[in-house]
């Protein structure tokens, strides 16, 4: 993977610099940020990479071409916003953007948290935020005709409700000018705060999604320290008691994560009345992060599909290359038209 240029202030508007996976810079907007997330010295790391980034036979994706993956392209640009298909490296960005969906990633493209499995920029954005992207965004889906639509965001914990509110401007920006449109938004978890989760659940949107990402005991070693299992679970709890008609949630596989600590995972957000789960295959995004443990086949995955099945959720989307928002809207379909026995393929 080459390392990305980006408009480098100090040498004018037009004129870019490369910044290598790991290192720190200065971001356009003033602020220092890490390239992908995590330092390239970092301690916390293991060192042992068991599979060598050796990826099996099924681990297969399209690369980026064609006609309408530029025009996606030229309109996430031309509105100025950030995608996670780009920002987190996400291996189904040639399918999804040649079909003509994307995936927004709100309030920029920098994260005050540094878990250890994302690529997205690490730093602190100061209290930055966009105020014309409510109206960008809905502008967006409209030229992209899209009848589902997934908002997803970086954590800012520098803001008020951890940018709730502006979250749930864009939904209703979104609504307004895309009526039949379906929004799911995966959120971050706002430091579980009940205010800022029923803050976007009133929005007026479809889908409530939040990530537990990993078992209980894997949670610290994976995730940022202001994250935790504890925290997503009740975040979850909170917004179906808020009023959300379906929540959403789901974990990456291949981290070192045993049965039965999937089971206990799936047991717990069914107790929190969980209507949606993704399983997919963790990828090491640059050589800073974790690294995979092993390479869960597609059979198992058919496997945990049939248990998260039987543990009562409406509908289980698992697969080695699903992640959280890929066919979110067909998986949506599944749950509401109550179809089970759905094989991964047809997601």
């Amino acid at each position: 993977m080459s390392d990305p240029s980006i408009v480098d202030p100090s040498t004018g508007a037009g004129a870019t610099t490369t910044v290598r996976s790991g290192a720190k810079y200065r971001h356009a907007r003033g602020h220092a940020a890490i390239k992908d997330g995590i330092k390239r010295s970092s301690k916390l790391l293991p060192i042992v990479d068991v599979t060598r980034d050796r990826k099996p036979a099924w681990i297969r994706v399209r690369l980026p071409a064609g006609r309408r993956f530029k025009q996606v392209q030229e309109i996430v640009r031309a509105n100025r916003l950030a995608t996670v298909c780009e920002e987190s490296h996400c291996p189904n960005i040639g399918e999804c953007w040649s079909h003509g969906t994307a995936t927004l990633m709100l309030m920029g493209d920098v994260c005050t948290r540094a878990c250890r499995f994302c690529a997205v920029d690490t730093g602190n954005p100061h209290g930055w935020l966009d105020d014309d992207e409510p109206i960008a965004a809905a502008n967006a889906v409209r030229l992209m005709n899209l009848q589902y639509v997934v908002l997803t965001s970086v954590d800012r914990d520098d803001l008020p409700l951890g940018g709730a509110p502006h979250y749930a401007d864009c939904v209703r920006a979104i609504r307004q000018m895309n009526e039949t449109t379906m929004v799911e938004a995966l959120t971050p978890d706002f430091q579980g705060d009940d205010k800022a989760v029923s803050v976007v659940v009133e929005s007026n949107l479809d889908v409530f999604a939040h990530n537990i990402e990993t078992v209980r005991r894997l949670s610290p070693t994976v995730r940022d320290p202001r994250a935790s299992y504890e925290q997503s679970l009740h975040v979850l709890a909170t917004a179906k008691q808020a009023g959300a008609d379906l929540t959403k949630s789901g974990l990456m596989l291949g981290l070192g994560e045993t049965e039965y600590e999937l089971r206990q995972t799936m047991t717990d957000l069914r107790e929190r009345d969980v209507d949606l789960l993704t399983l997919g295959q963790y990828l090491r995004p640059t050589k800073n992060h974790l690294p995979v443990e092993r390479w869960v086949t597609p059979d198992e995955f058919d496997t945990y599909r049939d248990w998260g099945m039987q543990y009562g959720f409406r509908e289980v989307s698992s697969g080695p290359l699903v992640r959280s928002s890929y066919r979110a809207d067909q998986l949506v379909k599944h749950a509401k038209s109550a179809e089970l026995g759905v094989s991964n393929a047809e997601f």
